[in-house]
């Protein structure tokens, strides 16, 4: 990398590293409100840190590596090493754009956890399976890339599937790593029910809001109404006894947001209340961008079959992302959560294109 962009990393690596130091100071001195101001300052730091710290081991490795290939004569030894030396500069160059692009100016919010809602829309029965399916592929991404997960609502369909899921990810980059995966997404292909081998076409909605702090955005207690419900399971089937389940209305805009998979009526509570939080947040954003027509590519919208951002063919194996003209043949692999090529394609389009 040039001299310029490493002068600019290690000049981050400093500032991240005294922030980590004032944290530990603050928090030995109970200053709980400073504590908390210092880490979200750290947070902006922490992905290019991250990715630097990588970049800084991999480029010491090599050099080990290279200083031993200088005196081994061990034929063996010789092959392994060079295998290794040519792999992590591989490692390297890819750490190298990442890097490039973390440093690239960006919404501080894009590090924030996220939430992700889906619902089954166009399609019926088959709709339902699809969310379903959405829902597993974006578990397995959150685990393979170390992301924690929490469901907040979930509402099974009476046959199978899902008609609509709630659910949080917890990881610094989280909303950013998955905020363009909002929008209308169309599924073709043969349903198990379809016994004379039509192609049906259905479609789930997909909305994705970060999950916002009273730092961000404060809300009035008199402005909620909070109800509490049994919470129920497929078919409306109670699954306890207890008015555990909370919903909570928010009245000025008319937003609801519930949870009813929580340990307890308390832990239900806390769960509304960040959904709810992030929706009236994304709700003020949307009528922002509506004042400056920059809501296109980010509109969920109703879920009508020829609204679409991505479209998911099985028999083609194929998934094609329309807002970059993107089409990956690994159907397969990205609906069981190896979603890095189509995110990193689609990150890198839609940048190009707001450039």
């Amino acid at each position: 990398m040039e001299k310029q962009v490493i002068l600019k990393l290690e000049e981050i690596k400093n500032k991240y590293q005294n922030l980590e130091k004032e944290i530990l100071n603050n928090i030995k001195s109970n200053d709980f409100n400073k504590t908390n101001i210092l880490a979200k300052e750290q947070k902006k730091y922490q992905l290019t840190y991250d990715l630097y710290q990588k970049y800084l081991d991999l480029i010491s490795e090599i050099k080990d590596s290279e200083s031993i290939l200088d005196i081994e004569e061990d034929k063996k030894l010789v092959e392994q090493l060079k295998k290794l030396i040519s792999t992590n500069k591989k490692i390297i160059a890819n750490l190298e754009e990442r890097i490039l692009q973390s440093l690239v100016e960006k919404n501080p919010i894009d590090d924030y956890n996220a939430f992700i809602e889906i619902k089954g829309a166009a399609g019926g029965l088959e709709a339902n399976i699809f969310a379903s399916d959405l829902l597993n592929m974006y578990l397995k991404y959150a685990q393979k890339i170390n992301f924690k997960t929490q469901i907040i609502d979930l509402q099974e369909s009476e046959k199978k599937g899902i008609s609509y899921v709630n659910f949080k990810i917890k990881g610094i980059g989280a909303y950013g790593k998955f905020k363009y995966e909002s929008g209308v997404h169309r599924v073709q292909r043969i349903p198990e029910t379809e016994s004379n081998g039509r192609i049906h076409t259905s479609t789930a909605t997909v909305s994705v809001t970060p999950e916002l702090d009273d730092f961000d955005l404060k809300i009035n207690k008199s402005d909620l109404r909070i109800d509490t419900y049994r919470s129920s399971g497929a078919g409306g089937q109670h699954v306890n006894k207890t008015d555990s389940a909370v919903r909570i209305l928010h009245i000025p805009t008319g937003i609801i947001s519930s949870s009813q998979n929580g340990r307890s009526q308390h832990d239900n509570k806390d769960r509304a209340m960040q959904a709810l939080r992030s929706r009236i947040y994304q709700q003020k954003l949307k009528e922002e961008q509506e004042n400056l027509n920059k809501n296109k590519k980010e509109a969920v919208g109703t879920g009508d079959r020829a609204e679409k951002i991505r479209t998911y063919n099985y028999q083609q194996n194929r998934v094609t992302d329309h807002r970059a003209n993107i089409t990956l043949k690994k159907l397969d692999l990205i609906i069981n959560g190896d979603m890095d090529d189509l995110l990193n394609l689609l990150h890198s389009g839609l940048q190009k294109e707001n450039n």
